[in-house]
């Protein structure tokens, strides 16, 4: 146990804790201990976690406790963090939240696990999701529900719900997630943390359970821009086993944290706001832009994306046709679920499949494969690329005007468990303002931006391909002068 468990305060940030280690205040195994008794206590109530690794951490956390002794540490040296169970850990099962997968061991871990064990952090366990990442409630999980912490009647998005839950609870400073249409936003502001979706490309995809390819990215939540930063420093870079991770350098993503607003230009596209959005949500965005002008930064509502109201059905047409093909490996036969064998092959495949699979995704599964079927392949799947085209190239010429695009996050606070389940349209239509980033390969950003009847908001960002540094600045700015990110839910009183 720590020395005076007093100092250890978990509600403080990953570079916090790094400094601690480094001034003796208490050591990452410390921390560790303490990390690991709130998590039991606190978990029975959200549901954040699949599985806990309290062994592997114990380990890690030894491991990190000799580094910082040896005067070696990295900024993640020791410091606790949650990882979405869509990515694979060695000799620990991995179940994207599924049925499917439940007794699923990998052999390997993922690129990012790897990245992290390499950089010294000590991952606690594994956090709940949409099975298979398909969701935007975290309502669709074979081990059921993950709770808001501002309200645990209240969903926390989706589909990485867990790995935002736990940051904003105070668990961990820091966790991973990924995002295919909004994925780490749209938690991050439900749950009033900042997530990050990088540039498609920018993190490798090597060892994620696979949604769909040419939209899905991994990314980082935390609770301040610095430890974003850091975070998202470790993860990215070019892997060989990614062939879609770009080779482009990696910057030094704090590099701007501290330069402030001042010569950049902000887009607002009005015609995005116009239906829709709560009117309270869209008052604390226009809060948000006024805090953003009176320090330094200049904004144009002149931003015009034409083809923007296709953008839903364009994904929702992608992102299906590709999880058709990517969960077709899901047979009974290499791994995974199997059913008792059936009178035919064709038939343990449908009892597999039926026994396996969840609502949503089968669901998905049918618009996918009804969409790249024969007669249909041309008149949806093949044009909804080419519109995701001209969406690309509206975002290209708007971003040519601005140094970044502005939108609430989300059109509506987090709303009530159940309250969607039986509506699949209401329930997309939530991922509003964040899909179009994926649809374009943009790196997003969600932001801390308010409160609307106790309930946290976020402010959206999406930036120029490979923008990253201009995202976490304009986001170091932003938390200069505002406090949301601050603000912690009492989950005591819940």
């Amino acid at each position: 146990m720590a020395k005076m468990d007093t100092e250890i305060q978990l509600n403080q940030n990953a570079h916090i804790h790094a400094d601690n280690f480094r001034n003796g205040t208490y050591s990452p195994t410390e921390l560790l201990y303490k990390t690991l008794d709130y998590l039991e206590k606190l978990d029975t109530q959200l549901n954040a976690y699949i599985s806990v690794m309290h062994s592997e951490a114990t380990l890690a956390a030894e491991r990190a406790s000799s580094t910082v002794d040896s005067g070696e540490a990295t900024p993640l040296t020791g410091i606790p963090i949650a990882v979405k169970d869509l990515l694979n850990t060695k000799d620990w099962k991995t179940t994207a939240a599924s049925k499917m997968l439940s007794t699923y061991v990998p052999v390997e871990d993922s690129t990012v696990v790897a990245r992290l064990k390499a950089a010294g952090a000590v991952i606690v366990g594994k956090t709940n999701l949409d099975e298979f990442a398909m969701g935007s409630s975290n309502e669709f999980s074979a081990f059921g529900p993950v709770k808001n912490p501002w309200d645990i009647n209240r969903v926390p998005g989706g589909s990485s719900g867990g790995s935002a839950v736990t940051v904003a609870s105070r668990v961990v400073p820091l966790s991973i997630g990924t995002d295919t249409g909004g994925s780490i936003r749209q938690p991050a502001a439900f749950c009033g943390v900042l997530g990050l979706k990088p540039t498609y490309g920018r993190v490798s995809r090597f060892g994620v359970v696979a949604f769909a390819s040419s939209l899905d990215q991994v990314g980082p939540f935390a609770r301040d821009s610095y430890d974003l930063a850091n975070l998202l420093q470790v993860i990215s870079g070019y892997d060989p086993k990614d062939s879609t991770s770009s080779q482009i350098p990696v910057p030094n993503f704090s590099s701007q944290l501290m330069h402030g607003l001042d010569g950049l230009t902000f887009g607002i596209p009005t015609g995005m706001l116009s239906s829709g959005i709560d009117p309270l949500v869209r008052s604390a965005f226009e809060e948000s832009i006024k805090v953003l002008e009176a320090n330094g930064a200049r904004i144009n509502r002149d931003i015009r994306l034409p083809s923007i109201e296709a953008a839903l059905p364009v994904y929702y047409l992608i992102a299906p046709s590709e999880a058709s093909a990517n969960l077709a490996r899901y047979d009974g036969v290499k791994y995974g679920h199997s059913a008792e064998l059936g009178e035919s092959a064709e038939e343990t495949m449908f009892n597999t499949r039926g026994e396996g699979f969840g609502p949503e995704v089968k669901r998905r599964i049918l618009i996918g494969t009804y969409a790249l079927s024969a007669g249909y392949y041309d008149a949806f799947y093949l044009k909804a690329q080419k519109v995701r085209t001209v969406i690309r190239t509206e975002y290209e010429q708007a971003l040519d005007k601005v140094d970044a695009i502005l939108t609430p996050t989300t059109p509506t606070p987090a709303f009530e468990l159940g309250a969607k389940l039986n509506d699949p349209l209401e329930m997309y239509l939530n991922d509003l303002y964040t899909l179009p980033a994926n649809i374009a390969g943009l790196p997003g950003l969600s932001i801390p931006g308010g409160f609307v009847d106790g309930l946290p908001v976020g402010l959206q960002i999406v930036g120029r391909p490979f923008s990253e540094p201009t995202l976490l600045r304009i986001a170091n700015a932003y938390q200069t002068h505002t406090d949301w990110h601050n603000q912690a839910p009492d989950v005591s009183c819940n």
